[in-house]
């Protein structure tokens, strides 16, 4: 269990895949997401994982809907901003490649930075993903996913490292820490239960967890990720084990069998879990404190 007795929720309201017909509840405007984020602060998340979408709702990394939302969110509440690198599987972010296959534009998914937050995702992997009846290729080579290290470095951009299979840790991101490309603690978020959709991607079970937890390098700390029927039950092992929690519609659609869920209820539900096991969910400064993160600078009043 956690040794500081703090659990840092991360909700992830939106992603860069579902839609709205597959589940109403899914914000994806500014305003929706910002309005969400906040219920959700509310619930006990201190973390953010924003997506962002077009106004007709497919994905996105435009940096100046980054910053509106961004902009939403922090006249509501303190919650850590986490801004994606990956952006999705439609809209701005694919186009057909030379090689036959869609691919997710790199260039695209370099505006995520661009937004002034607090965090972004690193994706230290190169996978093909199956949606929508297409493969679609992501590309992070070794040396892209070092240049994303250097440009959130320069930033000053915390990473938060998502690892979908024992390998990204161990060769992908160890080689961007090895070139002094994040400081300590590293956050590492284990993404799980992927494997149906993305190539290289890893089930969810106890063992698998366990395994990713016992292979993470001295100084790192750990969220978990899981997609699907699996969120539920990775995110009670991750308290288990001293890590950290992540909820939202972006990872699973359903509260239970056959009943689609909101992002405030998978809050909600989670930070009754954390507190049974005589926990807390850490506060927005609490988080900071654990991830390494800068306070934020409190105004004075006029």
């Amino acid at each position: 269990m956690s040794t500081t007795g703090k659990v840092i929720v991360t909700i992830a309201p939106t992603g860069g895949m579902a839609s709205k017909q597959q589940n109403p509840n899914l914000p994806t405007q500014p305003q929706e997401i910002a309005d969400d984020v906040y219920r959700c602060y509310n619930a006990g998340a201190s973390l953010v994982a924003v997506h962002a979408r077009r106004p007709d709702d497919l994905a996105t990394c435009n940096p100046e809907i980054y910053r509106d939302i961004n902009a939403r969110i922090r006249e509501k509440c303190d919650i850590i901003i986490n801004n994606s690198t990956g952006g999705g599987i439609n809209g701005d972010m694919v186009r057909q490649g030379p090689n036959g296959y869609p691919e997710i534009i790199w260039e695209e998914r370099l505006k995520g930075m661009e937004a002034g937050a607090e965090m972004c995702t690193l994706d230290p992997t190169t996978i093909v993903a199956n949606f929508e009846g297409r493969e679609i290729l992501m590309n992070t080579s070794p040396e892209r996913c070092k240049f994303l290290a250097k440009e959130m470095q320069k930033r000053g951009i915390k990473p938060e490292w998502e690892v979908f299979s024992p390998t990204h840790l161990l060769q992908d991101v160890q080689a961007c820490l090895d070139a002094g490309l994040d400081t300590k603690p590293y956050f590492v978020n284990f993404v799980l239960n992927a494997h149906r959709g993305f190539q290289g991607a890893m089930p969810y079970t106890p063992k698998i967890l366990q395994q990713m937890v016992e292979l993470m390098p001295e100084g790192a700390i750990f969220n978990v990720s899981a997609i699907g029927i699996a969120q539920l039950n990775a995110a009670v092992q991750s308290l288990l084990l001293g890590g950290h929690v992540r909820v939202g519609l972006e990872d699973n659609l359903y509260y239970s069998k056959g009943r689609l869920a909101n992002n405030v209820e998978l809050v909600e539900r989670i930070v009754r879990i954390i507190r049974e096991f005589g926990l807390e969910p850490a506060t927005p400064a609490e988080a900071r404190e654990i991830i390494g993160l800068p306070q934020l600078k409190v105004k004075s009043a006029a």
